[in-house]
């Protein structure tokens, strides 16, 4: 996530009101862009961008194609498809985190967002506990049991490392059942193609 102000939103909806109404549930506790179209949720697409919900049904170039190309650029964006149609069997193979049926209540609006934030930060805190464990690893491969306790800066490794357990260990008492199946969303998903 962003560090300048928080969670980034991205709302995309053909229906304006919609849009502006999903911001303004949003707008006090995030920062939320809403654009109109697919073709403007492609144009503000970014790396700053943590959450995406998205109208699967637009003109031109729908929610499924937006998605689409979220994954296609390798962003580490969450999105989640607010739609008022109902699930049907070919959203199996569509790589999106959740899905949320309209009318959606500003309540299950924030409880998405916030299911999204936790598997954010959840892959945040996995990314620097793997950082801090790779180090340990490959010191512990390199030095003698003897250097390691008598080095000031490995004590330092091995506290961060600790308290980056019990981070993992805090955020994780908090999941609910299906945040671990978005926080894992990517194990299976091959990776995009290399540029040439």
């Amino acid at each position: 996530m962003t560090e300048r102000g928080g969670t980034q939103i991205l709302v995309v909806d053909d229906d304006v009101d919609v849009a502006e109404t999903y911001a303004s549930h949003l707008g006090g506790q995030y920062a939320v862009e809403t654009v109109y179209s697919g073709e403007a949720a492609l144009e503000a697409l970014s790396p700053a961008v943590d959450i995406v919900l998205l109208d699967r049904r637009m003109p031109k170039l729908s929610g499924g194609e937006v998605l689409a190309a979220v994954r296609e650029r390798g962003l580490e964006t969450r999105v989640a498809m607010v739609t008022g149609e109902k699930a049907d069997f070919d959203i199996i193979d569509m790589p999106f985190d959740d899905y949320v049926q309209k009318p959606v209540t500003p309540a299950a609006l924030l409880g998405t967002v916030r299911h999204l934030e936790r598997c954010l930060n959840y892959e945040e805190q996995m990314q620097e506990y793997y950082a801090l464990t790779a180090k340990r690893a490959a010191l512990v491969e390199s030095k003698t049991p003897g250097e390691l306790e008598a080095s000031e800066q490995f004590s330092d490794l091995e506290a961060d490392i600790e308290a980056a357990e019990a981070a993992l260990s805090e955020l994780v008492s908090g999941f609910e059942p299906t945040d671990f199946d978005r926080a894992f969303r990517d194990i299976d998903r091959p990776e995009p193609p290399a540029a040439d």
